[in-house]
């Protein structure tokens, strides 16, 4: 017969499953799970006498023959499809799969293979939800990007030049140049970052210049 645990112990180890609820941080807000797409007894956790290791939950396939690049193992995956936890493959810095990872040579029902090459993110007690957008920055500091990743957003969209008059006052870019350093400075940051032009313009001109320069939108 398999071994039983109580719930309690199966969430310390793997992550809430169905019917499990979970606070949301501090607040009195509940969600309940309402599948778990991984396999109980097939579990894939890496660590020190864990499943992710060669011939248990670590299969011999390359990455040119499906392997993954990354695996996050037992995530609570909230999103606009539900409230459910399962492992996600990435590959080529995308998710590709989001299912049942593991090795297909020993475990049923394996949706996203780990290999030799694939990375492991140990999702379990965690929460997997898109990345928040932010449409009204202006760009002030570099500071403010460590601040909004911490709350959870992955993009900002706004603009300015930084401690400028003009960015206190406004969310646009003025001009291509400022827009081309801003862009610049962009590629320092783990953030999706857009810039808005100044487009109060009455001639096509100038607004086109912005564009041409690089601005998502003008504002």
């Amino acid at each position: 017969m398999p071994a039983k645990i109580a719930r309690s112990t199966y969430a310390d180890m793997y992550g809430p499953t169905t019917g499990d609820r979970v606070r949301l941080a501090d607040t009195d807000l509940i969600i309940e799970v309402e599948k778990d797409l991984t396999t109980y007894g097939e579990e894939v956790k890496f660590g020190g006498g864990k499943v992710i290791r060669d011939g248990m939950g670590q299969s011999q396939v390359t990455r040119a023959g499906g392997a993954v690049d990354t695996v996050i193992t037992n995530a609570l995956i909230v999103d606009h499809t539900g409230i459910y936890k399962a492992d996600v493959g990435l590959r080529g810095g995308q998710i590709e799969a989001i299912g049942k990872a593991g090795n297909p040579d020993t475990q049923p029902g394996v949706d996203i293979i780990i290999g030799p090459g694939t990375e492991a993110i140990a999702g379990e007690g965690r929460i997997l939800t898109a990345g928040g957008f932010d449409s009204h920055i202006h760009f002030i500091c570099p500071q403010q990007i460590d601040d909004a990743l911490h709350s959870g957003l992955t993009t900002m969209l706004g603009g300015g030049t930084g401690p400028a008059h003009g960015t206190l006052a406004t969310t646009c870019t003025p001009g291509p140049w400022h827009i081309g350093r801003m862009l610049q400075a962009a590629d320092a940051f783990p953030m999706n970052l857009a810039f808005a032009g100044k487009g109060n313009a009455s001639l096509p001109a100038a607004l086109e210049e912005h564009v041409l320069g690089g601005a998502c939108a003008l504002k």
